[in-house]
Order: C-alpha cells, then sequence, then structure tokens
C-alpha cells in the first residue's frame, strides 16, 4: 500500500499541526495509509523510511541530529519522495546545508511581512499545473535562494515597495526536482493554514504531493 509520513514541529507560528491534519485527510483519501509524527526521530529507522512512497516535513528552523538527517536524506536518495510547503521545508534546519541541496532552496527573507501578491503559473503543461490560472495570495511572499537546476513552475515578482533593491524580481514559487532516485515538490506557499483556503494554493500542494509519491 502506498504510504506516506508527515513530520511535524518547531516553530508553532507556521501551524504545523494544522497545515498537516489538512493534507494528511488529503492524502488519506487518496489511498495513503497516513502516519503523523511529531518527532525527528520517526527519521532514524531507515528500513522504515526506505520503505515510504512519500515523506513530508514540516518542521521550520529548529535542529536535526547528524543520524536524522542522514536518515531522511539517504530515504530520498534511495527513491522516497519529499513533499513540502513554505517554512515547514523550505525554512527548516538552517545549519544543515546538505538538507538544503536536496529541497533546492532555502528561504531568507519575506519583504513587509504579509502583503498582497500574485502567483503566476509559467509551466501550464506539467500535471502539477496544468489547467490552473495565476492567482492571488494574501500572506508572505518568499525570497529564496533557489538552485538553478529546480524546474520552476510558479514564480512570483516582486514589486520592490518593500525592498527596492529587488523590484522587478522573478522569484520561484513552485518548483520540483530530483535527488537522487527521489522526486523533490516545494511549494513556498502556506504560512498558515488559511492560506490554503486558496484553491490554487491547495491543488498545486495535492498535486506536487502526488507526483512526488510517484
Amino acid at each position: 500500500m502506498k504510504s506516506v509520513l508527515f513530520v511535524w514541529g518547531g516553530w508553532e507560528g507556521h501551524e504545523p499541526k494544522q497545515i498537516v491534519d489538512v493534507f494528511a485527510s488529503i492524502m488519506q483519501a487518496e489511498g495513503f495509509d497516513v502516519e503523523v509524527s511529531d518527532t525527528l526521530d520517526s527519521f532514524l529507522d531507515q528500513d522504515k523510511m526506505n520503505s515510504l512512497s512519500l515523506v513530508v516535513p514540516a518542521w521550520t528552523m529548529g535542529s536535526i541530529s547528524w543520524e536524522q538527517e542522514s536518515g531522511l536524506e539517504n530515504a530520498v536518495r534511495s527513491g522516497v519522495g519529499i513533499a513540502g510547503w513554505h517554512g515547514g521545508m523550505g525554512d527548516a534546519f538552517r545549519c544543515n546545508t546538505e538538507y538544503q541541496f536536496m529541497v533546492g532552496g532555502q528561504w531568507v527573507a519575506h519583504p513587509g511581512g504579509v502583503i498582497d501578491y500574485e502567483v503566476n503559473i509559467i509551466n501550464h503543461d506539467d500535471p502539477i499545473t496544468a489547467g490552473l490560472s495565476d492567482f492571488k495570495m494574501h500572506s508572505e511572499q518568499y525570497y529564496l535562494h533557489v538552485d538553478p537546476s529546480n524546474e520552476v513552475l510558479a514564480t512570483t515578482t516582486f514589486s520592490g515597495e518593500h525592498a527596492p533593491w529587488i523590484a522587478g524580481c522573478v522569484m520561484p514559487v513552485v518548483w520540483k526536482r530530483k535527488y537522487g532516485e527521489g522526486r523533490v515538490f516545494y511549494s513556498s506557499l502556506g504560512h498558515v493554514a488559511a492560506d490554503f483556503d486558496v484553491e490554487q494554493a491547495k491543488e498545486i500542494q495535492r498535486r506536487g504531493m502526488l507526483w512526488a509519491a510517484k
């Protein structure tokens, strides 16, 4: 049976448990055996990790031991998918560069805090974004350091209102990539659970998780 492990924790301002509850229900409805954990020790059982279809980390900031990180990364390199959102995957374990290499980026700023901005779909053929139109968000507009090998599916453009030196900068919002044999999906949307009331944001995350799980 297809299986997914959600591991949540870290900074509670990102509502990790609330968002995990949203997508755990969705993945269960998609026919997955769902496990939800609140400890990074879940990554230590390598045999179990390697048996998963997908792992979803939702752990902003915090720290991870070498053994925990290795368990996660080894599983993904072996072919287990990984998918996540916002700071729960893109601003976790700031000192761990191999983790950032796997994800394909790292958060560095959200100028203006919670603001209005637009997400632009730039790949209308990929199954993760096919049939979706550009949409508005009222949330944090993530500025990230990103890997040029990412396959970018959606972007946002910074107005420069809150940081004039980045006016006109086009920043990836949604991407996919490989790490070893594993599929990696990331979306910078999802500061709080209510962000996924935006149907396109929720649908992109759902499709991205299914894609990563093969």
